[in-house]
């Protein structure tokens, strides 16, 4: 059996972009990929982000918000910044790892405009990270 690819998505507060994209590629790409996600500076995970997620029909109403930190010193074969505070605050991680950035909208912070408005951005970011997987990450990685 072929062993996953680790990937850690990185994003300023591991708060919404990056757990987004944990749970899409985690779904997305099945056992191909053991995926987790972290912040440079984490704080809560955004309940619009759980919202939306569940929206398609992935549930990461269980996650927490971690640090970079809790993964030092482990080997990645992909370390993904998805945002460019994230891109130049990564630490360099051991082994062959390959980074790779892809920026994504930042969601309005709560109390930002309207609750639909918020939703509204949180659903295309969404979807421009589903996207993004499947036609430039996953296709390029198996």
């Amino acid at each position: 059996m072929i062993q996953p690819k680790r990937v850690l998505i990185l994003c300023t507060g591991n708060s919404a972009r990056s757990q987004m994209a944990e749970g899409i590629l985690r779904n997305d790409g099945g056992e191909k990929y053991e995926v987790l996600s972290a912040g440079v500076n984490p704080s809560l995970v955004r309940p619009e982000a759980i919202l939306v997620m569940n929206e398609i029909g992935i549930d990461i109403s269980g996650v927490r918000s971690k640090s970079v930190e809790e993964f030092s010193g482990q080997e990645f074969d992909y370390v993904i910044t998805v945002c460019d505070n994230a891109k130049e605050a990564c630490p360099v991680f051991l082994g062959k790892t390959t980074r790779i950035h892809q920026s994504f909208e930042d969601p309005p912070a709560p109390g930002v405009g309207g609750d639909e408005e918020r939703l509204s951005i949180f659903r295309r970011v969404r979807d421009e990270i589903r996207e993004w997987f499947g036609r430039e990450f996953i296709p390029k990685t198996l």
